[in-house]
């Protein structure tokens, strides 16, 4: 059984990931508001930093050295380390029975690649992902690793050589504590322990290496302990105070060393502190959010490291990294939040075109939307508001433009990244109303506010660009108003909002095409009010911009009083945000004051020419 989350935790530790994750999420929210360009943007980082300088290569090779640990311990047989490279005709004899045996042991415990499971996959299945070009034509892909194992180390980069070590280490380990669970090894310390200089190709490799697992001491023991520290514990000093001193001079080997033995003593003191579960568990690597750093590298080993798809073996794969959660203090619904941005994440990377990992990414939201009803702990909420706010973030900033990120080429896409976008902001407002009862509101209005939003910042920003694109239309050769350009412009651009946008957003607002119309006609109007201010006098450009408007709002209406049709009150809180240009009144009123104008004026010369006369 895997140890889920822990039931409580300290305020302290507590408070300070909340304090994270709420930054984090006002600077998502604040960038969101600005529309941007279509252009590829990677997502967010889904956690807080670590505090620590460990990079992803050194988080990929721990991910790989849990996963390998919990897999042999769990196994029916011991470990045995096999090279990777190909064994030379005097030892291969020798080491013939021990493949054997090793490929028996990997085929038993789930390791060896199921040639038969790819088109049979219960997990592509679950994410509506269809089997791969060779698992439908029934062959294996060529120069595809032998076993499960491999295929994850291949995906997570690890190298055959780090491999190779990796395994001889925990042959050592294994050796020396024959028995013990992967839950019970601070696998740090154990590396450190009982590997040697020679197993490297230079000094500075080893240095690099040490420098790593003491670097991951720091973090999981005194940066992100499961358990808060006290400021006066003495162990903690005491680590401290070791990793620095290593840093400038390099950690001595050997267990019966003193500083070894100093070493040993406070991490085993520090990781064997419990929150009431077993009393051999070590918690080295199950503080938050260090353990989902580590177990979001894992979950790239579901993706093929040349093409970003979901592997065909995606189901043994994700057997593997259910060995890792009782030691990196991961559930199914802290697993599935991970995977759910994973998933998102290699869509946003592959430019946005496997519209399947999209797909994908949706049906595991729908997972999530379940688990979230039913989450109470306060651990698994924080990483929710985390992981969905990197993903609304990037919907965001693609949506209240959506009018420069979609068109033709690629609108098949935003139906489903505007169903993540939605799904994702109602858990986090549902999630902010649970703590804020009074501002809690309608599921309806959630979403309904939402796509007004995107659809009215969209086309702000499309109006701002068209009347740009405007005023370089007119020129010398083209002595047309801008406005009656613009009025021309953006009538195309309302046939477009409804022909290809509307379509789409109808699915979470009936009056998608009602909000579209309405924003192009205000910003019209507002433009058109300006043009007119000061005008008193009825001139051809002022003919032109006030017919090409009375034709415009006529578009904007049939457009609108169609989409009516579908609304409960007729549209009528639409419709009064259309206050009508009357733009025939004001040809009237101008007309009139035209034909006084030239009505006085004639009496006055009709009266000097009497005048004249008479003298």
């Amino acid at each position: 059984m895997a140890r889920l989350l822990p039931d409580s935790r300290s305020a302290s530790a507590s408070a300070s990931w909340t304090s994270s994750l709420s930054s984090d999420l006002a600077t998502a929210a604040a960038t969101a508001v600005t529309a941007t360009s279509s252009s590829a943007m990677p997502l967010a980082a889904p956690f807080p930093g670590l505090g620590v300088p460990l990079s992803d290569a050194d988080l990929r090779t721990t991910a790989y050295e849990v996963l390998v640990a919990a897999s042999r311990a769990t196994g029916g047989r011991p470990l045995i380390y096999i090279p990777q490279s190909a064994p030379s005709s005097a030892t291969a004899r020798s080491t013939s029975s021990t493949s054997t045996s090793t490929s028996s042991s990997s085929s038993s415990s789930g390791l060896q690649r199921s040639r038969t499971s790819t088109a049979a996959s219960k997990v592509k299945r679950s994410l509506g992902l269809s089997p791969s070009a060779s698992s439908k034509a029934g062959i294996e892909a060529p120069r595809r690793p032998e076993t499960v194992m491999e295929l994850v180390r291949v995906n997570l980069r690890v190298t055959e050589q780090a491999d190779s070590r990796i395994r001889r280490g925990l042959l050592r380990i294994a050796a020396g504590q024959l028995g013990r669970r992967a839950e019970s090894m601070i696998l740090p310390l154990e590396f450190l322990q009982r590997s040697k200089a020679s197993d490297f190709p230079d000094p500075h490799e080893y240095e690099a290496w040490q420098f790593r697992n003491l670097k991951l001491l720091e973090a999981g023991l005194l940066v992100h302990p499961l358990i808060p520290l006290s400021k006066s514990d003495i162990d903690a000093q005491t680590l401290r105070e070791i990793i620095s001193r290593a840093y400038d001079k390099s950690l001595q080997n050997g267990k019966n060393l003193e500083s070894m033995q100093e070493l040993c003593s406070a991490v085993k003191s520090l990781a064997g502190r419990s929150l009431g579960g077993s009393s051999d568990e070590c918690h080295w690597a199950d503080g938050f959010p260090f353990n989902l750093h580590i177990y979001q590298m894992l979950v790239e080993a579901c993706f093929d490291s040349e093409n970003g798809t979901v592997v065909d073996e995606i189901d043994e794969v994700m057997g593997l990294l259910k060995k890792t959660w009782v030691i990196l203090g991961i559930n199914q619904m802290l697993h599935n939040l991970c995977f759910t941005w994973a998933l998102f994440n290699h869509f946003v990377t592959s430019d946005q075109v496997d519209i399947e990992l999209l797909s994908a990414a949706e049906n595991q939201l729908n997972v999530v939307v379940k688990d979230a009803k039913n989450a109470e702990d306060p651990d698994y909420c924080d990483v929710l508001i985390s992981i969905l706010s990197s993903i609304t973030g990037w919907t965001e900033k693609r949506l209240l433009a959506y009018h420069e990120t979609f068109n033709a080429s690629n609108i098949v896409s935003m139906q489903g990244i505007v169903t993540i976008g939605v799904s994702a902001a109602k858990i986090l407002l549902e999630d902010i109303s649970q703590k804020h009862p009074g501002k809690r509101k309608q599921k309806t209005d959630v979403v309904r506010g939402k796509i007004e939003t995107y659809i009215r910042s969209s086309l702000h920003t499309a109006f701002a660009q068209r009347m740009d694109e405007a005023d370089l239309k007119r020129s010398s050769r083209n002595p047309v108003p801008v406005l009656a350009i613009l009025a021309k412009d953006i009538s195309d651009l309302a046939s477009k909002e409804k022909n290809i946008y509307s379509p789409i957003l109808k699915k979470w607002h009936p009056l998608a095409s009602g909000v579209a119309v309405t924003t192009l006609h205000s910003c019209f109007g507002n433009e058109l009010k300006q043009f007119m201010v000061g005008r008193t006098k009825f001139t051809p450009d002022t003919a032109q911009v006030l017919n090409a408007a009375d034709k415009l709002e006529k578009n904007l209406v049939n457009i609108a009083v169609e989409d009516f049709l579908d609304s409960d009150d007729g549209g009528k809180s639409l419709i009064r945000q259309m206050p009508p240009y009357e733009a025939e009144n004001a040809i009237a009123a101008l007309v009139k004051g035209w034909m006084k104008e030239r009505v006085d004026k004639l009496k006055e010369w009709v009266d000097q020419s009497l005048q004249q006369e008479f003298v």
